[in-house]
Protein backbone atom coordinates (compact mmCIF):
# COMPACT_ATOMS: atom_id res chain seq x y z
CA UNK A 1 0.00 0.00 0.00
CA UNK A 2 2.90 2.15 1.05
CA UNK A 3 4.32 1.36 -1.96
CA UNK A 4 1.67 2.28 -3.92
CA UNK A 5 0.99 5.54 -2.57
CA UNK A 6 4.49 6.14 -3.44
CA UNK A 7 4.50 5.08 -6.92
CA UNK A 8 0.98 7.53 -7.50
CA UNK A 9 3.25 10.06 -5.83
CA UNK A 10 5.67 9.73 -8.31
CA UNK A 11 3.66 9.62 -11.11
CA UNK A 12 1.71 12.78 -10.01
CA UNK A 13 5.18 14.80 -9.83
CA UNK A 14 6.10 13.03 -13.04
CA UNK A 15 3.10 13.84 -14.91
CA UNK A 16 3.56 17.99 -13.44
CA UNK A 17 7.04 18.04 -14.98
CA UNK A 18 5.72 16.19 -18.05
CA UNK A 19 3.19 18.90 -18.62
CA UNK A 20 5.43 21.82 -17.33
CA UNK A 21 8.33 20.69 -19.91
CA UNK A 22 5.63 20.54 -22.76
CA UNK A 23 4.19 23.98 -21.76
CA UNK A 24 7.24 26.08 -21.34
CA UNK A 25 8.92 25.58 -24.79
CA UNK A 26 5.40 26.54 -26.52
CA UNK A 27 5.34 29.59 -24.62
CA UNK A 28 8.46 30.72 -25.31
CA UNK A 29 8.48 29.85 -29.07
CA UNK A 30 5.21 32.24 -29.02
CA UNK A 31 7.05 35.04 -27.35
CA UNK A 32 9.90 34.42 -29.46
CA UNK A 33 7.32 34.82 -32.58
CA UNK A 34 5.61 37.99 -31.02
CA UNK A 35 8.32 39.99 -30.45
CA UNK A 36 10.15 38.92 -34.37
CA UNK A 37 6.48 39.78 -35.68
CA UNK A 38 7.15 43.43 -33.92
CA UNK A 39 10.48 43.40 -35.05
CA UNK A 40 9.43 42.99 -38.75
CA UNK A 41 6.47 45.55 -38.14
CA UNK A 42 9.00 48.11 -37.01
CA UNK A 43 11.35 47.65 -39.87
CA UNK A 44 8.73 47.71 -43.00
CA UNK A 45 5.99 50.46 -41.18
CA UNK A 46 7.03 54.02 -41.36
CA UNK A 47 8.23 55.92 -38.25
CA UNK A 48 5.67 58.63 -38.14
CA UNK A 49 5.47 61.71 -40.17
CA UNK A 50 9.11 63.36 -40.21
CA UNK A 51 9.44 67.05 -39.51
CA UNK A 52 10.05 68.58 -43.41
CA UNK A 53 11.76 71.79 -43.47
CA UNK A 54 9.72 74.32 -45.18
CA UNK A 55 10.09 75.12 -49.02
CA UNK A 56 11.17 78.74 -49.94
CA UNK A 57 7.79 79.63 -51.43
CA UNK A 58 6.69 78.51 -47.56
CA UNK A 59 8.58 80.90 -46.18
CA UNK A 60 7.87 84.09 -48.77
CA UNK A 61 4.25 82.73 -48.24
CA UNK A 62 4.87 83.68 -44.39
CA UNK A 63 6.74 86.47 -44.81
CA UNK A 64 4.03 88.30 -47.02
CA UNK A 65 1.35 87.20 -44.92
CA UNK A 66 3.81 88.52 -41.52
CA UNK A 67 4.22 91.73 -43.25
CA UNK A 68 0.90 92.39 -44.06
CA UNK A 69 0.28 92.56 -40.19
CA UNK A 70 4.11 94.46 -39.59
CA UNK A 71 4.03 97.15 -41.95
CA UNK A 72 0.94 99.05 -40.45
CA UNK A 73 2.50 98.76 -36.91
CA UNK A 74 5.55 100.14 -38.87
CA UNK A 75 3.87 103.05 -40.60
CA UNK A 76 2.03 103.69 -36.85
CA UNK A 77 5.70 104.03 -35.62
CA UNK A 78 6.65 106.77 -38.54
CA UNK A 79 3.34 108.64 -37.98
CA UNK A 80 3.86 109.09 -34.07
CA UNK A 81 7.49 109.57 -34.63
CA UNK A 82 7.54 112.29 -36.97
CA UNK A 83 4.50 113.72 -35.15
CA UNK A 84 6.87 113.87 -32.10
CA UNK A 85 9.60 115.47 -33.64
CA UNK A 86 7.69 117.80 -35.20
CA UNK A 87 6.14 118.99 -31.67
CA UNK A 88 9.47 118.80 -30.09
CA UNK A 89 10.63 121.37 -32.54
CA UNK A 90 7.41 123.49 -32.02
CA UNK A 91 8.34 123.84 -28.00
CA UNK A 92 11.50 124.46 -29.00
CA UNK A 93 10.10 127.62 -31.30
CA UNK A 94 7.67 128.80 -28.49
CA UNK A 95 10.86 128.37 -25.70
CA UNK A 96 12.65 131.02 -28.08
CA UNK A 97 9.59 133.65 -27.77
CA UNK A 98 8.71 133.40 -24.34
CA UNK A 99 12.03 133.52 -22.77
CA UNK A 100 12.43 137.21 -23.96
CA UNK A 101 8.75 137.92 -23.31
CA UNK A 102 9.33 136.99 -19.35
CA UNK A 103 12.46 138.74 -19.27
CA UNK A 104 10.62 142.06 -20.63
CA UNK A 105 7.77 141.94 -18.18
CA UNK A 106 9.82 141.38 -15.22
CA UNK A 107 12.25 144.24 -16.67
CA UNK A 108 9.32 146.76 -17.17
CA UNK A 109 7.80 146.17 -13.31
CA UNK A 110 11.36 146.36 -12.10
CA UNK A 111 11.38 149.50 -13.73
CA UNK A 112 8.58 151.18 -12.76
CA UNK A 113 9.07 149.59 -8.96
CA UNK A 114 12.39 151.37 -9.39
CA UNK A 115 10.85 154.61 -10.48
CA UNK A 116 8.57 155.16 -7.63
CA UNK A 117 11.53 154.20 -5.36
CA UNK A 118 13.66 156.99 -6.80
CA UNK A 119 10.91 159.53 -6.85
CA UNK A 120 9.82 159.04 -3.20
CA UNK A 121 13.41 158.90 -1.64
CA UNK A 122 15.41 161.46 -3.99
CA UNK A 123 12.08 163.32 -5.86
CA UNK A 124 11.42 163.49 -9.48
CA UNK A 125 14.31 162.17 -11.72
CA UNK A 126 15.28 163.93 -14.45
CA UNK A 127 12.26 162.30 -17.01
CA UNK A 128 9.55 162.76 -14.31
CA UNK A 129 11.23 166.54 -13.93
CA UNK A 130 10.40 166.95 -17.85
CA UNK A 131 7.13 165.93 -17.45
CA UNK A 132 6.50 167.44 -14.84
CA UNK A 133 7.50 171.01 -15.77
CA UNK A 134 5.19 170.61 -18.88
CA UNK A 135 2.30 169.48 -16.55
CA UNK A 136 3.44 172.52 -14.69
CA UNK A 137 1.97 170.38 -11.02
CA UNK A 138 2.16 172.04 -8.15
CA UNK A 139 1.30 170.12 -5.09
CA UNK A 140 2.64 166.93 -4.07
CA UNK A 141 -1.42 164.79 -5.79
CA UNK A 142 -0.66 166.59 -9.76
CA UNK A 143 3.50 164.83 -8.99
CA UNK A 144 1.35 161.67 -8.14
CA UNK A 145 -0.77 161.91 -10.82
CA UNK A 146 1.50 162.44 -13.20
CA UNK A 147 3.88 159.03 -11.98
CA UNK A 148 0.34 156.84 -12.03
CA UNK A 149 -0.04 157.84 -15.50
CA UNK A 150 3.47 156.80 -16.03
CA UNK A 151 3.26 153.81 -14.58
CA UNK A 152 -0.69 153.09 -15.98
CA UNK A 153 1.40 153.27 -19.38
CA UNK A 154 3.56 150.90 -18.37
CA UNK A 155 1.60 148.78 -16.69
CA UNK A 156 -0.02 148.76 -20.12
CA UNK A 157 3.12 147.47 -21.97
CA UNK A 158 3.22 144.94 -19.11
CA UNK A 159 -0.21 143.61 -19.80
CA UNK A 160 0.11 142.91 -23.27
CA UNK A 161 3.60 141.42 -22.73
CA UNK A 162 2.47 138.89 -20.46
CA UNK A 163 -1.14 138.09 -22.02
CA UNK A 164 1.36 137.06 -25.23
CA UNK A 165 3.57 135.33 -22.96
CA UNK A 166 0.67 133.87 -21.23
CA UNK A 167 -0.60 133.02 -24.53
CA UNK A 168 2.41 131.04 -25.36
CA UNK A 169 2.70 129.26 -22.04
CA UNK A 170 -0.71 127.48 -22.58
CA UNK A 171 0.24 126.31 -25.75
CA UNK A 172 3.41 125.06 -24.81
CA UNK A 173 1.71 123.56 -21.70
CA UNK A 174 -1.05 122.08 -24.31
CA UNK A 175 2.12 121.20 -26.75
CA UNK A 176 4.32 119.20 -23.39
CA UNK A 177 0.79 117.24 -22.37
CA UNK A 178 0.68 115.77 -26.34
CA UNK A 179 4.74 115.44 -26.30
CA UNK A 180 4.23 112.93 -22.95
CA UNK A 181 1.48 111.32 -24.62
CA UNK A 182 3.37 110.71 -27.54
CA UNK A 183 6.84 110.06 -25.52
CA UNK A 184 4.79 106.98 -24.39
CA UNK A 185 3.37 106.14 -27.47
CA UNK A 186 6.98 106.02 -29.33
CA UNK A 187 8.31 104.00 -26.52
CA UNK A 188 5.46 101.30 -26.49
CA UNK A 189 6.06 101.25 -30.28
CA UNK A 190 9.87 100.71 -30.29
CA UNK A 191 9.44 98.08 -27.93
CA UNK A 192 7.22 96.30 -30.55
CA UNK A 193 9.62 97.02 -33.03
CA UNK A 194 12.08 94.80 -31.12
CA UNK A 195 9.71 91.99 -31.17
CA UNK A 196 9.05 92.34 -35.28
CA UNK A 197 12.92 93.07 -35.60
CA UNK A 198 13.66 89.69 -33.97
CA UNK A 199 10.72 88.03 -36.06
CA UNK A 200 11.75 89.56 -39.23
CA UNK A 201 15.04 88.31 -38.71
CA UNK A 202 13.96 84.37 -37.69
CA UNK A 203 12.14 84.35 -41.28
CA UNK A 204 15.00 85.99 -43.22
CA UNK A 205 17.07 83.45 -41.65
CA UNK A 206 14.98 80.56 -42.83
CA UNK A 207 14.34 82.31 -46.45
CA UNK A 208 18.20 82.92 -46.82
CA UNK A 209 18.95 79.13 -45.93
CA UNK A 210 16.22 78.13 -48.45
CA UNK A 211 17.77 80.58 -51.01
CA UNK A 212 21.20 78.79 -50.75
CA UNK A 213 19.59 75.58 -50.85
CA UNK A 214 18.30 76.14 -53.94
CA UNK A 215 20.73 78.14 -55.79
CA UNK A 216 18.18 80.88 -56.86
CA UNK A 217 19.53 84.60 -56.42
CA UNK A 218 17.01 86.10 -57.96
CA UNK A 219 13.62 88.59 -56.93
CA UNK A 220 10.39 88.63 -57.89
CA UNK A 221 10.64 92.65 -59.10
CA UNK A 222 9.66 93.61 -62.65
CA UNK A 223 12.53 93.87 -65.42
CA UNK A 224 13.28 96.48 -67.77
CA UNK A 225 14.25 100.50 -68.38
CA UNK A 226 13.66 102.65 -64.97
CA UNK A 227 11.77 105.11 -65.42
CA UNK A 228 9.32 103.10 -67.69
CA UNK A 229 8.23 106.59 -69.22
CA UNK A 230 10.71 109.40 -69.77
CA UNK A 231 9.30 112.72 -67.70
CA UNK A 232 11.10 115.86 -66.92
CA UNK A 233 10.46 118.46 -64.16
CA UNK A 234 10.74 117.46 -60.15
CA UNK A 235 8.53 114.23 -61.37
CA UNK A 236 11.37 113.17 -63.10
CA UNK A 237 14.31 114.51 -61.00
CA UNK A 238 11.93 112.40 -58.19
CA UNK A 239 11.45 109.19 -60.50
CA UNK A 240 14.85 109.14 -61.08
CA UNK A 241 16.43 109.22 -57.68
CA UNK A 242 13.78 106.21 -56.97
CA UNK A 243 15.25 104.44 -59.64
CA UNK A 244 18.77 105.37 -58.57
CA UNK A 245 17.91 103.05 -55.34
CA UNK A 246 17.46 99.52 -56.63
CA UNK A 247 18.66 96.87 -55.11
CA UNK A 248 19.23 98.93 -51.94
CA UNK A 249 18.11 97.11 -48.35
CA UNK A 250 15.08 97.43 -47.12
CA UNK A 251 15.24 98.72 -42.84
CA UNK A 252 12.10 99.82 -41.10
CA UNK A 253 12.41 102.90 -40.25
CA UNK A 254 14.92 104.10 -42.83
CA UNK A 255 14.87 107.19 -44.88
CA UNK A 256 18.13 106.68 -47.10
CA UNK A 257 20.69 107.01 -48.56
CA UNK A 258 21.93 103.16 -47.58
CA UNK A 259 18.36 101.41 -46.51
CA UNK A 260 14.60 102.08 -46.92
CA UNK A 261 11.30 101.70 -45.75
CA UNK A 262 8.55 102.40 -48.37
CA UNK A 263 7.70 105.82 -46.73
CA UNK A 264 11.43 106.66 -46.32
CA UNK A 265 12.14 106.05 -49.97
CA UNK A 266 9.18 108.28 -51.22
CA UNK A 267 10.39 111.08 -49.07
CA UNK A 268 14.26 110.54 -49.69
CA UNK A 269 12.82 110.74 -53.70
CA UNK A 270 10.52 113.56 -53.42
CA UNK A 271 13.45 115.92 -51.33
CA UNK A 272 15.51 115.66 -53.99
CA UNK A 273 13.12 117.29 -56.07
CA UNK A 274 13.18 119.95 -53.05
CA UNK A 275 9.46 118.68 -51.80
CA UNK A 276 9.10 117.65 -48.27
CA UNK A 277 6.69 114.60 -47.33
CA UNK A 278 6.38 113.29 -44.20
CA UNK A 279 7.73 109.89 -43.77
CA UNK A 280 4.23 108.62 -42.65
CA UNK A 281 2.20 106.66 -45.45
CA UNK A 282 -0.97 108.43 -43.79
CA UNK A 283 0.26 111.64 -44.06
CA UNK A 284 1.99 111.74 -47.66
CA UNK A 285 -1.72 110.62 -48.87
CA UNK A 286 -3.27 114.15 -47.49
CA UNK A 287 -0.07 115.76 -48.29
CA UNK A 288 -1.41 115.22 -52.13
CA UNK A 289 -3.86 115.91 -54.52
CA UNK A 290 -6.52 112.62 -55.48
CA UNK A 291 -5.58 111.94 -59.35
CA UNK A 292 -7.36 108.74 -60.94
CA UNK A 293 -5.20 105.44 -62.45
CA UNK A 294 -6.28 106.58 -66.63
CA UNK A 295 -4.23 109.93 -65.16
CA UNK A 296 -1.62 109.08 -63.02
CA UNK A 297 1.98 110.01 -64.53
CA UNK A 298 5.62 109.25 -63.53
CA UNK A 299 5.92 110.71 -60.16
CA UNK A 300 2.85 110.21 -58.67
CA UNK A 301 2.58 108.63 -55.58
CA UNK A 302 0.87 105.42 -55.59
CA UNK A 303 -1.02 103.89 -52.28
CA UNK A 304 -2.16 100.28 -51.11
CA UNK A 305 -4.30 98.42 -48.54
CA UNK A 306 -7.77 99.84 -47.14
CA UNK A 307 -5.34 101.44 -44.30
CA UNK A 308 -2.81 102.66 -46.51
CA UNK A 309 -0.06 101.00 -45.24
CA UNK A 310 2.13 101.18 -48.08
CA UNK A 311 3.67 103.42 -50.87
CA UNK A 312 5.60 103.68 -54.04
CA UNK A 313 6.43 105.77 -56.73
CA UNK A 314 4.85 105.27 -60.01
CA UNK A 315 7.36 105.27 -62.64
CA UNK A 316 4.82 104.42 -65.58
CA UNK A 317 3.49 101.29 -67.79
CA UNK A 318 1.40 100.12 -64.80
CA UNK A 319 4.99 100.07 -62.56
CA UNK A 320 6.46 101.83 -59.50
CA UNK A 321 9.87 101.67 -57.62
CA UNK A 322 8.80 100.37 -54.12
CA UNK A 323 10.73 99.23 -51.02
CA UNK A 324 8.50 96.38 -50.20
CA UNK A 325 9.64 94.52 -47.11
CA UNK A 326 12.55 92.93 -45.09
CA UNK A 327 14.26 90.40 -46.95
CA UNK A 328 13.41 92.47 -50.60
CA UNK A 329 15.46 95.08 -52.01
CA UNK A 330 14.22 98.44 -53.57
CA UNK A 331 12.90 97.19 -56.70
CA UNK A 332 9.90 97.52 -59.60
CA UNK A 333 6.91 95.85 -59.53
CA UNK A 334 3.69 95.81 -61.04
CA UNK A 335 0.71 97.32 -59.45
CA UNK A 336 -1.47 95.04 -59.71
CA UNK A 337 0.76 92.53 -57.41
CA UNK A 338 -1.46 94.42 -54.77
CA UNK A 339 -4.57 95.74 -53.69
CA UNK A 340 -4.62 99.19 -55.11
CA UNK A 341 -5.87 102.27 -52.81
CA UNK A 342 -5.57 105.00 -54.86
CA UNK A 343 -2.83 107.72 -56.49
CA UNK A 344 -1.95 110.96 -54.84
CA UNK A 345 0.07 113.97 -57.29
CA UNK A 346 3.00 115.55 -55.19
CA UNK A 347 5.15 118.62 -56.34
Amino acid sequence: MARALANSHIHRHSGSRYRRGEHRPLRLLRRSAITLLLAVIALVSPAGPAHAEPTLAEIEAELDAQWLKLEPVIEQYNKVHSELKANEKKAAALDEKIRPLSLQANLAADEIGEVANRYYRTGPSSELNALLRTGSPTSLADQLVVLDRISKRRQEKITAVLETRDRYLAERQTLDELITKQQAQDKTLAEQRKTIDAEIKRLERARNAAYQSTGYTGGSGASGPCPAVSVGGAAGTAVRTACAQLGKPYVWGATGPNAFDCSGLTQYAWASAGVSLTHYTGTQWNQGSSVSRANAKPGDLVFFFSDLHHVGIYIGNGLMVHAPRAGQPVQMENIDNMPLAGFKRVG
